[in-house]
């Protein structure tokens, strides 16, 4: 929930700054509409703009208060506006060009940013509530334990004293916590769940099993406290719904870094097709000419939440395996074609997958996906090998850069590879992701392990 309005309160600063910047000109077309010079008026009415993204923010204006989150915290935003023209006045002061701005421009120009607030926060407000009634501002919760603790922990959900979360399931471990469990994570991969609460009367090897098997979900757990601590204020613990919970595990790249990430993959991918767009034809006529049809290959691979997608990739071999049993290439694989193992070595055979990024199925970094038939295989022999499917797959990754790349053919590869991975997934910065992309271009030309 926090996250979501962290997010909406981002969005609205920028907004707010854009219609006080914008305040300033209009003020001037209404005080001086005959004008025949605007003066230093667009540079100022810009300047005060990006001072109020700068000062209402400290005043509190975009501040997430835990305990009325929907407050609109007008007050807050009208003092940073007044602290914005009490700069601007002060300044104009100091540098004796109070007389190039008419008093009348300057009243009007505050009152009109008074209004520009007071509407831009109604509409928020309006718009907040709006999702709140439709489940999408707070947490969408599932509740797996069992006993008084699930029914109390449940309760309490469905009384969320802010009105925001939203109580999806509860599951009873009683009397088979794998079919339980198993429920569970059939609606996580749906998208249906955001976090999950564990209610336990008291801490059992229950928990550990439950703990293993969704620390590799992208979804938030929690561990319901007790009912008898519950009126307890102990620092550090969430309060998902009212309820004070010991968080287990997070979602990585969620609120701001989600974003900033989805940014980074329409721009820099949109980019990048753009400039291969010449290239990928020509490859496109050259596989036509010596291979034939079909130019793509698209297999099925495991991505974001364990849900498959078909990624894209130039057809390099003779064959097109997508089954249950998917060989995978090797030196001096016969499969492969001369003109499929050049662009194996250089790496364009994946320049279609730049499409699956603007889809959103990818990332242009992230850990490499698999074949469906290689995920399970993996998935079955190496614990928390799912944890890699928190975040979207890449078209290159960390571990790739760091010579991981190509046949896995002994199970010490895999344990390496998710190592890199796990670790880029909990350290993920935008400067990581553009120093991973860097290297990549470096080694492309001269990856042994390429072929």
């Amino acid at each position: 929930m926090r996250q979501t309005l962290s997010i909406a309160m981002g969005v609205l600063s920028v907004v707010e700054a854009t219609m006080l910047a914008l305040c300033g000109l209009l003020a001037h077309v209404i005080v001086s509409p005959d004008a025949a010079s605007a003066g230093w008026y667009p540079e100022t009415s810009l300047a005060l703009g990006v001072a109020a993204l700068a000062l209402l923010r400290p005043f509190g204006a975009y501040r997430v208060n835990p305990l009325e989150p929907l407050d609109p915290r007008v007050f807050q935003a009208l003092a940073g506006w007044a602290a914005v023209f009490g700069m601007f006045l002060a300044v104009t002061n100091l540098t004796q060009t109070t007389d190039a701005f008419s008093r009348s421009w300057i009243v009007a120009t505050f009152v009109l940013g008074v209004l520009c607030l007071v509407l831009a926060r109604a509409m928020a407000l309006r718009y907040l509530r709006h999702l709140g009634a439709e489940g999408r501002l707070g947490p969408r919760v599932a509740v797996i334990g069992r006993g008084a603790a699930l029914h109390e922990t449940a309760q309490a959900v469905l009384r969320d004293p802010l009105g925001l979360a939203r109580l999806i399931e509860a599951h009873d471990l009683d009397p088979s916590p794998e079919a339980a469990l198993e429920r569970l994570v059939k609606t996580i991969r749906a998208g249906k769940v955001s976090e999950v609460l564990i209610a336990l009367s008291e801490p059992d090897t229950t928990l550990q099993s439950l703990m293993n098997e969704l620390k590799s979900e992208a979804v938030t757990v929690r561990l319901a406290l007790p009912s008898t601590l519950r009126q307890v204020p102990v620092l550090g613990f969430e309060r998902p719904a009212g309820v004070p919970a010991l968080s287990l595990s997070e979602v990585p790249l969620s609120g701001w870094s989600s974003v900033v990430k989805r940014i980074e993959d329409l721009v820099l991918g949109s980019l990048l097709l753009v400039l291969a767009a010449p290239v990928m034809l020509i490859i496109a006529v050259l596989i036509l000419a010596t291979t034939g049809r079909p130019v793509l290959f698209r297999q099925q691979r495991h991505g974001f939440n364990n849900n498959t997608f078909g990624v894209y990739k130039f057809r390099t071999m003779t064959t097109s395996d997508d089954g249950p049993v998917v060989p995978q290439a090797r030196r001096g694989d016969p499969r492969i074609t001369p003109l499929g193992r050049i662009l194996r070595r250089t790496s364009l055979d994946e320049l279609p997958q730049l499409v699956n990024v603007i889809k959103g199925d990818m990332s242009l970094v992230g850990p490499r996906p698999h074949a469906v038939s290689h995920n399970d295989q993996y998935a079955e022999s190496i614990d928390g090998y799912l944890g890699r499917h928190r975040v979207k797959p890449g078209i290159t990754g960390w571990a790739q850069v760091n010579g991981l790349r190509g046949e896995i053919d002994t199970p010490e590869k895999m344990h390496r590879r998710l190592e890199y991975d796990l670790h880029y997934i909990e350290n993920w910065s935008l400067l990581f992701d553009l120093r991973i992309i860097a290297q990549t271009i470096t080694i492309l030309l001269g990856d042994p392990n390429a072929y």
